[in-house]
């Protein structure tokens, strides 16, 4: 007997709010609930998402817990530090996805330190395909689960850019430097000065510079999972006009004894079996344009012999892979699903 899965999306009109309803829009075992939202409630959900049209005429109803109750899954797209309150209130029969960064970080400390409030606790990590030191990976632990703690998109692009040659002990994870390129969606949709047209086409600009990224802990944490000893990362991520879209550049030290074919053989052997994480054909380039709308990750690495040094490139389009198409990958294998069930790989272009 064929069951539906009912989900109820709260920030429902945010960007990752409303790229989630599109993946589960697609998905043939979901049946879309409540949608909700805070300050636009009352409002159509067509009014803020247009592109939306099978939902548009939906009303967007307040964040509370008796509306998000009585369905299957709940999908959390609130900001930083909303999450908590609301998902203390669920119970335990309910799938929990956490889009934002409430329940990412084992260390309590470490949530202070970046987000200056109180720690709502550690969910189970969302990111099917991060590497454990002891041969498994993150899927593994998501079988059953009722509580997922999205990834970061910033972390995902950096992770799978560099997590093979951690993992295979071939680089230096205490010195590593990440320069991302990103698009104006993963600064969410509140109107700030800053994030206008009139500012940001045309120019790029650096932010959260000199080790203040709220996700650099998060970076670090993964890379302790895939076994590095000791980690430390120079963040810099770059807003750039493009409306969606990471591509991380990731450098490290290679350590004595690795050479260029054990690299590329660190990293085809990583993603050999992903679904989801590809490396690229020698010499082609990851670019976020053929990422667009896919839950993609694309990836390359080189060795820069003059340097000593791997360069790891990883593309990724940050609402989806790096957001909502994690949220239900997530949530497929926490519901006994095949993996890829609703996501796809093909991306948009030009």
């Amino acid at each position: 007997m064929h069951v539906t899965i009912t989900v109820a999306v709260s920030g429902a009109s945010g960007y990752a709010g409303g790229e989630v309803l599109r993946l589960l829009a697609a998905h043939p075992e979901v049946e879309i609930g409540a949608v909700t939202a805070h300050s636009n409630a009352g409002d159509t959900l067509g009014a803020h998402q247009p592109h939306l049209r099978g939902l548009a005429d939906r009303v967007l109803e307040p964040t509370r817990t008796d509306v998000l109750a009585g369905h299957d899954v709940v999908v959390l797209a609130l900001p930083h530090g909303a999450s908590g309150a609301v998902a203390a209130e669920l119970g335990p029969d309910v799938l929990v996805l956490d889009c934002g960064a409430d329940h990412r970080l084992a260390d309590a400390d470490a949530w202070r330190a970046y987000y200056g409030s109180d720690h709502a606790g550690t969910w189970p990590y969302g990111m099917p395909e991060l590497l454990h030191a002891d041969g498994t990976r993150q899927r593994d632990v998501l079988a059953g689960v009722a509580r997922v703690a999205v990834p970061g998109c910033n972390v995902t692009a950096v992770t799978f850019a560099i997590q093979p040659g951690v993992a295979a002990g071939l680089v230096d994870a205490g010195a590593l430097t990440a320069t991302l390129a990103v698009g104006y969606s993963g600064a969410g949709r509140a109107l700030r000065t800053h994030l206008l047209a009139a500012e940001g086409l045309g120019s790029a600009a650096p932010y959260a510079v000199g080790g203040t990224h709220r996700h650099i802990p998060e970076i670090e944490q993964n890379l302790r999972v895939a076994g590095a000893e000791h980690v430390r990362v120079t963040f810099t991520p770059v807003l750039v006009p493009m409306s969606r879209g990471i591509l991380a550049t990731v450098t490290a030290p290679l350590l004595p004894g690795a050479d260029a074919a054990a690299v590329r053989e660190a990293w085809s052997q990583a993603y050999a079996d992903e679904p989801f994480v590809q490396l690229l054909p020698e010499g082609q380039w990851p670019t976020t344009a053929a990422t667009v709308g896919a839950n993609t990750a694309l990836v390359q690495v080189t060795v820069d012999e003059r340097a000593g040094a791997v360069v790891a490139i990883c593309a990724l389009d940050n609402l989806v892979k790096g957001t909502a198409g994690a949220a239900v990958q997530s949530m497929n294998l926490a519901l006994g699903l095949p993996e890829a069930t609703g996501l796809t790989t093909e991306g948009v272009a030009p």
